[in-house]
């Protein structure tokens, strides 16, 4: 079986999970503690990062890398459109999710974490445990003792992030407008690339991964409920319903204590 190195609620490895559900392929989820877990991680693949796929084996780094992999190895479903002008737009738009889109969506998330009380508090619960841990994969790398201060964002980074965002979802809105799928009539890694970075922005209200239950469904304020941006909302989560294989039993609570094997080297 495969086995998927990540974080539950990395955005990247979210990315990946869409893609082997979109294929219909068996995998088992291995978490790894951020820190010494990935001691382990960089043992295996020789860099820390996650998502990491080991098929056997081949151990394969790097989300786009890993979706290009189980693209070729396990073709039925293909990701990568046959005609290249498709191909070409399909790669063109998963580079700009997880870079630019990426970046726009953790930095307003980030914002509203450290400025809204109210959105933190909801998303976050007080009986969480150890809340800041919770969200490392959507936040990896930053200093998460600075969320009261907004994470040292400057109003003008965050502005200029919100603007961003708002006109990547008004131009992936006008891109739905004529087609079931952003490259086209099938389904790509554009738009596996796209809706789960999404869940940043807004949160599917089905459990397809652990998480909090606060954070089902909700969204940044002013623009998961923006109706200006409800065709994409609309498609992301149909993509979702048709293609991602919800969590079950007692995986699709709170979800501190069952879902991936989780590994740790102290």
């Amino acid at each position: 079986m495969l086995e998927l190195y990540q974080f539950e609620l990395s955005a990247y490895c979210e990315k990946v999970r869409l893609a082997l559900d979109y294929k219909s392929l068996d995998y088992r989820k291995i978490e790894v503690t951020p820190g010494v877990g990935q001691i382990d991680v960089f043992r295996m693949s020789g860099q820390r990062q996650v998502p990491v796929l080991k098929d056997g084996n081949e151990v394969v780094a790097d989300s786009t890398a890993i979706l290009h992999y189980i693209d070729r190895t396990y073709p039925d479903r293909p990701l990568m459109p046959t005609a290249p002008d498709e191909a070409a737009l399909a790669t063109l738009l998963e580079a700009w999710a997880d870079d630019s889109f990426y970046g726009d969506a953790r930095k307003v998330f980030l914002a509203t974490l450290g400025q809204d009380p109210g959105y933190r508090t909801a998303l976050l619960p007080e009986e969480t445990p150890d809340p800041l841990k919770t969200l490392v994969g959507f936040i990896p790398g930053e200093v998460f003792g600075v969320m009261g201060a907004g994470v040292g964002l400057s109003t003008e980074v965050v502005t200029s992030a919100k603007a961003g965002l708002g006109r990547s979802l008004a131009s992936l809105c006008r891109l739905l407008e004529s087609r079931p799928y952003l490259t086209g009539n099938q389904p790509s890694v554009a738009d596996v690339a796209v809706a789960a970075i999404s869940v940043l922005v807004k949160m599917p209200s089905t459990p397809y991964f652990t998480a909090p239950v606060g954070l089902r469904g909700r969204g940044i304020p002013g623009i998961a409920d923006d109706p200006a941006y409800a065709r994409f909302f609309e498609w992301r989560d149909r993509f979702y319903s048709d293609f991602r294989t919800p969590l079950t039993g007692a995986a699709a609570g709170t979800g501190s204590s069952s879902g991936p094997t989780t590994i740790s080297i102290d």
